[in-house]
């Protein structure tokens, strides 16, 4: 005779897997629903969009794009509006032309804040030693995590970090489904994406059981990003998309 000790485990199993369906089936749909521009026209994003779209119609350069994502990214936290509002005196400074204003060497150079913590001087900096890059390279692509945080930033080499600001870059000019990230770099593989890892994307992904991990560095961007290719093998950062939807549906 079956006793209540022998159905139990087997229960268990039968509702782990149910929830496992569930929460890939949820996820899936919030992915979908939620990588479309509409949600985004009040983001970051919008000025490296712009400078793609005149990119591709020849008005503007490769190196046009990556600067714009570099520096959109950098300054990507806190409310977007004001992110948003602080790209736009940035991109101001350089009168829409990202490239020509790095290479030029005249950058405005002072004490007074771009956004929130970061100063006009570190935006002088990160245009330096871009101008330094691209006279020895036609393109960003190829850098490292290490080399962007150390060569352009100017930040310590740290292994366990996230690299939020990079990780996010890298998904706008690599992913190319054509929706709202740009495929501009046609010489990186999607799969090999991070997710890019912040506070929030670390609640809500805690929330959802992706990850259990207590730090929020490298490790725990990776098994996060991990549990996405399990439903997306060869596009992990289409989550990204899936944690925007929970966010907006968990308000």
């Amino acid at each position: 005779m079956t006793g209540y000790t022998d159905v139990q485990p087997v229960f268990f199993i039968i509702f782990a897997r149910y929830m496992d369906t569930a929460l890939k089936e949820t996820l899936t749909g919030w992915a979908q629903e939620y990588n479309d521009p509409k949600y985004f026209q009040e983001d970051p994003i919008i000025f490296p969009t712009g400078f793609a779209r005149r990119y591709e119609a020849g008005e503007a350069s490769l190196a046009d794009v990556e600067i714009s994502a570099l520096l959109a990214a950098h300054l990507a936290w806190g409310r977007r509006a004001m992110i948003v509002r602080d790209c736009g005196r940035m991109f101001d400074e350089m009168c829409w032309r990202p490239y020509d204003y790095v290479m030029n060497g005249e950058y405005r150079d002072e004490n007074a804040s771009l956004h929130r913590t970061i100063k006009w001087s570190e935006f002088a900096a990160i245009c330096g030693r871009l101008r330094s890059l691209y006279e020895v390279r036609g393109s960003l692509e190829g850098l490292s995590d290490a080399e962007i945080r150390v060569s352009v930033f100017g930040q310590k080499e740290d292994r366990k970090a996230p690299n939020k600001k990079i990780s996010m870059m890298r998904r706008w000019l690599v992913r190319d489904d054509g929706k709202v990230d740009l495929g501009v770099w046609k010489n990186s593989d999607r799969k090999a994406l991070i997710l890019p890892l912040d506070v929030h994307v670390y609640e809500q992904a805690t929330a959802l059981g992706l990850t259990s991990r207590k730090q929020k560095d490298i490790v725990t961007a990776r098994e996060i990003t991990d549990s996405f290719k399990d439903i997306w093998p060869d596009d992990p950062c289409l989550g990204d998309f899936a944690l925007f939807g929970y966010g907006v549906t968990h308000k």
